[in-house]
């Protein structure tokens, strides 16, 4: 047996490079589900062990080159995401803050209702040492705030509330802490009071191109009126502060929220427009046709372009993902090699999981990823096909439609898994879309672009409007078709790793064996289908719970903690509004008292200092859960304040006969993230550290 392994993973030497992202990513996938903290030491020797083991890799016996490379690069993988995760580490703050704060502003957004939101670095907080204060904190600007106008590089002093990073609004759901920690944001919170708009500091480079950016997006919002106008700001700059909620709702039922998101598409129509323009152009003259190499020349100003685009539409990391993409395949051409490979869709992956190890978890990576590594083996598997008796336009449909197609259900999994959702005529949206997206909007946006200088951008500029006002009415009326949108459950993250792996094994492997990779695919599906959402839900505050009942989850709170409470909904696969959940059967509310019965157990939710004084003991109930401290000892099971501190959220399910809650923390284990005290022993500010961070931020 072992003797048939190894004779087929010698059959995979000579495409042994098309899997090495995937085993870095295991890699970094461990280090990330590690339930406890390892010393930065470790993570350190086990990035330079692996880097040692390639070099002498030349030593090892050739039969078992192959094994040993996938553990190295597991090794590598496990050593980046930690070396990564001590490299960001910044303060965090501890503990509820109200008071002054002081900042600089970095960056302008809308929260999810709709309120402005300015991003701060140069942080300064009442009684808080440099060594303490969060490197950047985000404030949502609430209330009567007049006529402000924040710009970039702008200090503000604001009296606001601030508070840690929160975790997980269940076990095993989005994990907002760890991705506040890899962007430096240390705190975040809201003003009800007027912002004082101060000085303007100085600036350092990446201030002066985000002020260059929205100078853009207010330019181009003045010359596009309404909702096409935000939209071009979107994918010019990367700034969808103005884009309305309806619209980005209607954009993302219809599958096309991907047109939003300045990405690969967007960067491979616009380098490869470039591409296409420079040699033909230059094609045009005889002379530099014969004599220069017109192919090489295109690529290179194509990557100009391609930088140039990385720089002014925000840097954000899918856009850094699909520059890196772009930059492979250009220089591919340079080297004389073809372009749409495997191989560069690989090199890709593991550039950009060296750079971010942690993006290997964000939506974006694993869509980009998937859309171009099926299209690229689908259209591999076309080429080997004759069609040349096969009309142009003919080839060109369907081209497009093959595209929309590959691209979509390699997605459509993974798009499921995080956003609850299937836009079912997505496919019919993308038809009439995307098209128009390459051989209009993206060009106009150029021409924009070139004729800027001479004040004629505004003829580019309208073309772009007709696009793009044409694309949201698409979108809306894909939208609002009946059955348009459908709604699922959140499964088990095995689930979506049996079907990437089995996808992942089906394309890549060689052999005989090839097709076998369906079955972990057919066996994610399964799993899929029988997953069993929690009984309860209990948020971190102690003032909401969540029990599921036949006509889907009822929660205790007509209002307030809508994020909890819609994200609750989104993972069971029925995002109702939270009056309509509150109004279920299911939880007797005396008050703020809130009983309810799961399994054979009673639960009772108790919010406020004075309802649990008016409460004797556990009341009959077998859990309570309370937003107060609980003093001496009673004879239920008792999560107040201080243990939901600790804890995190709860998910509570029955399983013969018995009540299991498992918390957060028991998911997530004691990491840098999560945990004040890891924090302190893993990560000391020494001289050397505060001396690196001065450089990182001038």
């Amino acid at each position: 047996m072992l003797q048939l392994v190894l004779h087929h993973l010698q059959d995979q030497r000579a495409h042994g490079f098309l899997w090495a992202p995937v085993f870095l990513g295991v890699g970094i996938a461990v280090y990330f589900n590690l339930r406890v903290e390892p010393p930065a030491i470790v993570c350190t020797a086990a990035l330079a062990g692996a880097v040692a083991g390639v070099v002498a890799l030349r030593w090892v016996h050739p039969e078992a080159r192959i094994i040993v490379m996938g553990g190295l690069l597991i090794l590598g993988g496990f050593g980046l995401a930690g070396t990564r995760a001590h490299w960001v580490a910044e303060p965090v703050l501890s503990y509820r803050y109200y008071g002054p704060i002081e900042g600089r502003i970095v960056k302008i957004d809308r929260s999810q209702s709709g309120a402005m939101r300015l991003t701060l670095d140069r942080v300064v907080l009442e009684r808080f040492s440099p060594n303490l204060t969060p490197r950047k904190v985000r404030v949502s600007l609430h209330g009567d705030q007049g006529f402000i106008d924040p710009a970039p590089g702008q200090v503000v002093l604001m009296t606001g509330h601030l508070t840690p990073p929160s975790g997980p609004v269940e076990p095993g759901g989005f994990d907002f802490q760890r991705m506040a920690w890899f962007d430096g944001l240390g705190a975040v919170g809201y003003t009800r009071t007027p912002v004082v708009l101060g000085r303007a500091a100085d600036a350092g480079a990446g201030v002066l191109v985000y002020r260059a950016r929205m100078a853009i997006s207010h330019g181009v919002q003045a010359r596009i009126d309404g909702e096409a106008g935000a939209f071009a700001a979107a994918i010019m700059t990367g700034d969808r502060a103005d884009m309305g909620a309806e619209s980005l709702d209607a954009l993302r039922a219809s599958n096309l929220a991907h047109l939003l998101a300045i990405s690969g598409m967007h960067m491979g129509i616009l380098v490869g427009f470039i591409f296409a323009l420079v040699r033909y152009g230059l094609a045009l003259w005889p002379w530099v046709a014969l004599r220069v190499p017109t192919k090489k020349i295109a690529a290179i100003a194509a990557l100009l372009v391609g930088a140039v685009y990385l720089v002014l539409s925000g840097g954000s990391v899918s856009a850094q993902r699909a520059f890196i993409m772009v930059a492979v395949m250009l220089v591919a051409i340079l080297c004389d090699r073809r372009a749409l490979t495997l191989r560069a869709v690989a090199l890709a992956a593991l550039i950009v999981l060296a750079l971010r190890p942690d993006a290997l978890f964000g939506p974006g990576f694993q869509m980009s990823f998937a859309a171009t590594t099926a299209l690229v083996a689908a259209f591999g598997v076309l080429r080997q096909f004759n069609l040349s008796s096969v009309p142009k336009w003919v080839r060109s449909a369907g081209a497009v439609f093959l595209s929309s197609l590959v691209a979509g259900a390699a997605t459509a999994p993974i798009a499921a898994f995080h956003f609850n959702q299937i836009a079912q005529f997505g496919l019919i949206a993308n038809l009439l879309s995307v098209p128009l997206m390459g051989t209009l909007v993206m060009p106009a946006a150029v021409l924009a672009t070139v004729l800027a200088p001479l004040g004629l951008a505004d003829l580019g500029l309208w073309v772009m409007g007709l696009g793009l006002s044409w694309i949201l009415s698409v979108a809306h009326f894909v939208a609002n078709l009946e059955g348009g949108l459908r709604y699922v459950v959140t499964p088990n993250p095995v689930a979506l790793i049996c079907i990437a792996i089995g996808a992942l094994g089906v394309v890549l492997w060689r052999g005989s064996f090839r097709w076998s990779w369906i079955a972990p695919v057919i066996t994610g599906f399964l799993m899929w289908q029988i997953v069993e959402r929690p009984a309860l839900l209990v948020a971190d505050s102690g003032s909401l719970i969540g029990v599921m009942t036949p006509d889907g989850r009822a929660v205790s709170k007509e209002r307030g903690e809508a994020f909890a409470v819609s994200s609750w909904l989104e993972n069971d696969g029925n995002p109702v509004p939270q009056e309509v959940a509150f109004n279920r059967p299911g939880l007797q509310e005396h008050g703020r008292i809130v009983r309810a019965r799961v399994g054979d157990f009673e639960v009772i939710n108790i919010r406020g200092a004075k309802a649990l004084e008016s409460v004797k003991g556990c009341a009959g109930a077998d859990v309570l859960i309370t937003n107060q401290a609980v003093t001496g000892d009673l004879e239920c099971d008792v999560f107040d304040i201080t243990r939901l501190h600790e804890t995190g959220a709860l998910a509570g399910r029955v399983d013969d006969g018995t009540l299991t809650l498992i918390s957060v923390r028991d998911r997530t284990g004691d990491r840098l993230w999560n945990t004040p005290e890891v924090r302190r022993r893993q990560t000391p500010q020494t001289w050397l550290r505060q001396k690196l961070r001065s450089l990182r931020s001038p």
